[in-house]
């Protein structure tokens, strides 16, 4: 999976992408903490001797957190917790998207069992076809010469990206004067 870090800053750059306008800032907080979000399901995964949860089960890491169905629900959940007056449908979608595009990064990675996309409805999981992100080490594995060698990949792979396509945006909404 990737890190922590990657999933909060691909969040908050969905939001900068999908949203203009002031209301970008409170909403990429809100998107961050979102694709974050479908990782409780390693409480499961740390406390599966005690609760039973296996890591391959529908509980389990990258299971139902990580599906489409669970995106959706925060989208909904977080947008009408906000209570937002303006955009509902923009803020939902913006937020389900940053949630999706969890699991969507970690079936671009190179371990794991695969992400339940569409769960609950199947347990099958998936991988896309190339994986080019580095599965990050848990714990204190982190900090070590793989941690840096996982960084280094999502950067090139995810991060670049991103920047790019942020890059693009701003310069089309700036011509359009918006």
């Amino acid at each position: 999976m990737p890190t922590i870090f990657t999933h909060a800053i691909a969040g908050a750059m969905i939001t900068r992408i999908a949203v203009p306008g002031p209301q970008r800032r409170v909403l990429s907080y809100a998107a961050a903490f979102a694709a974050v979000l479908p990782d409780a399901d390693v409480i499961g995964l740390y406390t599966g001797l005690y609760t039973g949860i296996p890591y391959g089960g529908m509980l389990g890491h990258w299971g139902l957190t990580h599906s489409l169905a669970f995106a959706c629900a925060i989208g909904l959940v977080g947008a009408a917790w906000s209570g937002v007056r303006w955009g509902w449908i923009r803020t939902a979608a913006c937020l389900a998207v940053a949630t999706a595009s969890h699991g969507f990064l970690d079936a671009l990675t190179n371990g794991g069992r695969g992400v339940a996309f569409f769960a609950p409805f199947s347990s099958e999981r998936f991988f896309f076809p190339v994986t080019p992100v580095k599965v990050s080490p848990l714990g204190l594995g982190f900090f070590s010469e793989r941690g840096l060698s996982v960084l280094a990949s999502e950067m090139i792979w995810v991060g670049i990206p991103l920047l790019i396509l942020n890059i693009a945006v701003a310069m089309v909404r700036a011509r359009r004067g918006f």
